[in-house]
């Protein structure tokens, strides 16, 4: 029997590492971020070790090395999570008379900051809206300043918070809003609001939400440097960082969730999580609701113009009263550091 060779062995000690690894980003989504903050970076970077664990598959797999089960095992107990990662083209739905459709979309103060170098990113925020033609449109990182012009829409509820630089949450709507209000959220930026809407005899709440960020830019280039051990300290500052906004983010879904508890119409639950679908966070708000992109969703469904791999931080749950028939992210839609995202419903 052919021994295994020393880089073999060296090449399935990383693979038993990654493995562990694997393991823990699998059991977090079902623990609190607060008992373990630091652990709960691992699920931001869940995907890559799903493509890693896929590499070392093949890697055996040619070799006919036994080693090839740990990774078979790991691969097969995440099943779930590649639905999460990636999907496969769905065949969508006709469209039918009752349907209606959501968008959502951070906008980035509308490039109030001129991050973009283009300065007229109102102007095409507007035309690709008024394209797209949303019945129900909600948008996070809102800016009065912009005077953005959406007649479409006679119905409408914004919030407004900050003192120097007023950011707001905005649900605009072609169908009458009959309630509204918002969540303030504890030493937080960041809120949610939620209008009810009536849509012919329905009445369907929809949450605008944006939960706390983690604060990386597009370019991630603190994570890049912390890779390559430039600097370590600023390494561990960036983990606590990141480990103290996973926190807020738990409290504030928390909140979210026994607000929307109380409500007796079917919900929709749209907006900005700054956190991945193999998150606590994700699974608590998510709780019964469809994630639109897993039920007629397509591709990578990344929603973040993120650098390095595909970033699904942004989505629209619905009551499963409300069928899913198209889901769509317009990552060719480059007007702010968020992609918009959209889905069709027919309310059953």
């Amino acid at each position: 029997m052919k021994k295994t060779s020393w880089f073999n062995k060296g090449m399935f000690f990383i693979n038993s590492v990654l493995a562990v690894l694997t393991f823990l980003a699998y059991v977090l989504p079902f623990l609190a971020p607060k008992l373990f903050p630091l652990l709960s970076v691992l699920t931001l970077i869940l995907p890559l070790f799903l493509i890693l664990n896929g590499l070392f598959f093949v890697y055996w797999l040619i070799q006919f090395k036994k080693q090839i089960i740990l990774s078979g095992l790991v691969l097969l107990l995440g099943i779930t999570f590649i639905n999460k990662f990636y999907k496969f083209s769905q065949v969508n739905q006709p469209v039918t008379e009752n349907d209606f459709v959501v968008m959502s979309y951070n906008v980035r103060l509308f490039n109030l900051f001129d991050w973009l170098p283009d300065t007229d990113v109102v102007s095409y925020i507007r035309t690709f809206v008024n394209d797209k033609n949303p019945d129900i449109l909600c948008i996070q990182e809102y800016s009065e300043s912009a005077n953005i012009d959406l007649k479409v829409y006679p119905y409408k509820y914004v919030y407004m918070q900050g003192k120097k630089i007023k950011t707001g949450m905005a649900i605009f709507s072609k169908f009458p809003i009959i309630d509204e209000g918002h969540l303030v959220f504890p030493e937080s930026n960041n809120c949610t609001t939620f209008a009810d809407i009536k849509k012919g005899k329905d009445i369907i709440r929809v949450y605008n939400m944006q939960l706390q960020s983690i604060k990386i830019s597009p370019d991630v280039n603190e994570i890049s440097e912390n890779i390559d051990g430039i600097n370590q300290q600023k390494s561990q500052l960036v983990f606590n960082r990141i480990s103290r906004a996973f926190r807020k983010q738990q409290q504030q879904a928390e909140i979210l969730m026994n607000h929307r508890n109380t409500c007796d119409y079917p919900v929709i639950i749209c907006g900005d999580m700054n956190n991945s679908a193999y998150s606590y966070v994700y699974r608590r708000v998510k709780g019964n609701l469809n994630d639109a992109f897993e039920e007629a969703g397509s591709g990578f469904g990344n929603t973040y113009h993120f650098k390095y791999y595909p970033a699904r931080i942004d989505y629209i749950f619905a009551d499963s009263a409300m069928k899913v028939k198209n889901f769509e992210c317009f990552q060719d839609f480059v007007n702010s550091d968020h992609y918009p995202i959209m889905a069709r419903f027919s309310l059953d």
